[in-house]
């Protein structure tokens, strides 16, 4: 009578039995690793789902050059235009559908032209004020302009020059008399001014 062949599997060319003390161990190494997967999957759901919400606030150039497909692209066009708060709940859902069949390479580049938009965000603002500053100095200020001067030689001195004399003569005596309308708001002396000092500003930034 032949004998009854023992329950078990191969792992790695060596045969486990059930119930031996290899089965026992492999399988609560393998439940160990069922556990941390269910959490780090968990924790990678929450990721994408986070930037797949992100991706509705991203520039359309850069949304543009990502290697997506055009399911994906009209997925989140769509979402842009879903009002209805249940409505753009499912199509979220869908989106982080999407999100989990992308490979490492494309959700590396999304996470890189998010970054692109956040820096640059940033670096849009400090630009922006320096520029709101520098323009306000130079209306207040005489001794300003040779100070912009001196680190923009570049600039048109008669145009800068006569838009800040311009800008004086514009603007109003005094702030409650604005916002009384009795005095003219800033003119277009003011938004030149501004508008030079940017441009300066940028070009100097590009060349650094």
């Amino acid at each position: 009578m032949s004998r009854k062949p023992k329950k078990g599997y191969f792992v790695r060319g060596e045969f486990v039995a059930e119930g031996s003390e290899l089965d026992l161990e492999l399988k609560a190494e393998l439940k160990g690793t069922t556990q941390a997967s269910k959490t780090d999957l968990k924790r990678e759901s929450t990721e994408l789902q986070k930037i797949g919400e992100a991706l509705l606030t991203l520039r359309a150039d850069l949304l543009g050059a990502l290697p997506i497909s055009e399911k994906f692209a009209d997925a989140i066009a769509d979402a842009k235009r879903i009002t209805n708060f249940e409505g753009k709940r499912r199509q979220m859902q869908f989106i982080g559908k999407l999100m989990r069949g992308l490979d490492e390479e494309t959700l590396a580049a999304i996470r890189e032209a998010l970054e692109t938009q956040q820096n640059g965000s940033a670096r849009d603002s400090l630009a922006l004020h320096q520029a709101e500053q520098w323009r306000d100095d130079l209306i207040a200020r005489d001794g300003a302009f040779e100070e912009w001067l001196l680190a923009h030689p570049q600039t048109d001195t008669q145009q800068l020059r006569a838009l800040i004399r311009q800008a004086r003569k514009d603007t109003p005596p005094d702030k409650a008399a604005e916002s009384k309308g009795l005095a003219p708001r800033h003119g277009r002396a003011f938004r030149e001014i501004f508008q030079i000092v940017r441009e300066e500003l940028d070009r100097a930034a590009h060349e650094h």
